[in-house]
């Protein structure tokens, strides 16, 4: 079966390397594709945006199955247009896309729900928006949200409402990102312990993956500007048996419910991301695909074969498909270039990849293209470190011994991945 995966990040590289372990032998393309994964499969130099382009190429090379993993393409309606060319494909449709490009609709089908999520206003108007600010904004602070998809950076935590008036202006009225801040969501502040679940689901069942946590922000401590992600880790102590038991009871089963009764029922794989406030979980937003670089840390986890999930997602039965996960826990560390998650330089040459780290440590790369033969760095976040380990500590350590081994002009890491954690782990003894 010949299997195209879209994407070319981390993400992609960590789900291209499981499905490369199938047990069905599956041709593997990949589209656009980095350094890393056409090591493992044969990359195509078409952008995960251009549909048509995908679209003919499918065709042309006889695909069976389609891997949709990005936003942008989901959310263009690349799984409708593949159904309507009889190929099959793991991703929602644009409609259940909605989910995650539209925070607005996300809030509406929550508000419908029941679903528990932070205090909100949704606008189209400045002025109303301006208002609701300063009405709202307490010593906490508030949190403004292009609606829309603003390539992860539409989220702005406010400390303040002079801030968030700023922050207004930018989406509203400079439009900082572009239609993306049309509409805007004005949230409360929560003040908690994030975590990420995911659900792959067929439309009408679904199934939770082990919970992981990322760190968005740029230094140790959780300190700096927020970023695509420095680094996760799994399982997170933070989400126990119990409070999986109710996410996936109270968000996720309703959601997915809600998402049905509107018409648009979600195939693929479900993210949530939460704050867990006092024990209680509340969502900050949905994705609708895979996160990054939580992926990185849970899919070395996973027994099953991933193949038989991703295809029962679009067939029906995935409650049934065998899923086995590994005992111990998987740490990820991002090494990112000089200057992310603002401007940075690329080409830079990247040391160290050809080192024998061992068994259970793999290196995913996200930014990177080859150059003269060599691997260069090409984007802010260049590669993503993961190790296995019986348990967090093990794994986080071995994680960052393979890191150190790594090398390129202006590499960041943080170093203190997988602390809230190992944190809570530490105050159980």
């Amino acid at each position: 079966m010949h299997v195209l995966v879209i994407g070319g990040g981390g993400r992609e590289h960590a789900v291209v390397a499981k499905l490369a372990a199938s047990r069905h032998k599956l041709r593997l393309s990949c589209a656009p594709g980095n350094a890393g994964i056409a090591q493992v499969c044969p990359t195509v130099p078409i952008s995960a945006g251009d549909i048509p382009a995908i679209l003919d190429w499918t065709t042309e090379h006889g695909v069976d199955f389609v891997v949709v993993t990005p936003e942008d393409p989901l959310a263009l309606g690349l799984v409708d247009r593949l159904a309507e060319r009889g190929v099959p494909a793991f991703g929602p449709s644009a409609a259940a896309t909605r989910i995650e490009s539209s925070k607005a609709f996300a809030k509406e089908i929550m508000r419908r729900k029941g679903v528990p999520t932070a205090r909100y206003g949704i606008f189209t108007d400045f002025p109303a928006a301006r208002d609701y600010v300063m009405e709202t904004c307490g010593p906490s602070g508030i949190v403004v949200k292009a609606s829309g998809l603003a390539l992860g950076k539409g989220a702005l935590v406010c400390d303040h409402a002079d801030e968030a008036v700023r922050a207004l202006e930018e989406l509203m009225l400079e439009k900082k990102f572009g239609a993306a801040g049309e509409t805007v969501v004005i949230e409360e502040r929560l003040a908690g312990e994030e975590a990420s679940v995911f659900a792959l689901s067929d439309g009408e069942r679904f199934i939770t993956l082990p919970p992981g946590q990322d760190h968005k922000r740029l230094l140790d401590g959780d300190a700096g500007p927020n970023t695509g992600g420095m680094g996760a880790y799994c399982p997170a102590p933070v989400v126990d048996a119990r409070l999986m038991a109710r996410i996936e009871r109270e968000i996720l089963a309703p959601t997915l419910a809600g998402l049905a009764e509107v018409g648009c029922p979600f195939k693929g794989v479900l993210y949530c991301g939460l704050m867990v406030c006092d024990g209680d979980p509340y969502v900050i937003e949905f994705n609708a695909r895979f996160g990054d670089p939580e992926t990185q840390a849970i899919l070395p986890l996973l027994e099953s074969d991933l193949f038989d999930l991703m295809y029962a997602c679009h067939a029906g039965g995935v409650d049934r498909v065998e899923t086995r996960w590994r005992s111990g826990a998987c740490t990820c560390v991002v090494l990112a270039s000089g200057g992310y998650p603002g401007g940075y330089e690329k080409g830079k040459v990247i040391m160290g990849l050809n080192e024998d780290f061992g068994p259970d440590v793999y290196v995913f790369h996200a930014g990177t293209r080859v150059e003269e033969g060599k691997v260069v760095t090409a984007g802010g976040r260049v590669l993503g470190v993961s190790a296995w380990g019986a348990d967090l500590a093990e794994s986080a350590r071995r994680a960052y011994a393979a890191a150190d081994r790594i090398n390129f002009e202006g590499r960041h890491l943080r170093r203190d991945i997988a602390w809230r954690g190992l944190a809570r782990l530490e105050a159980k003894r």
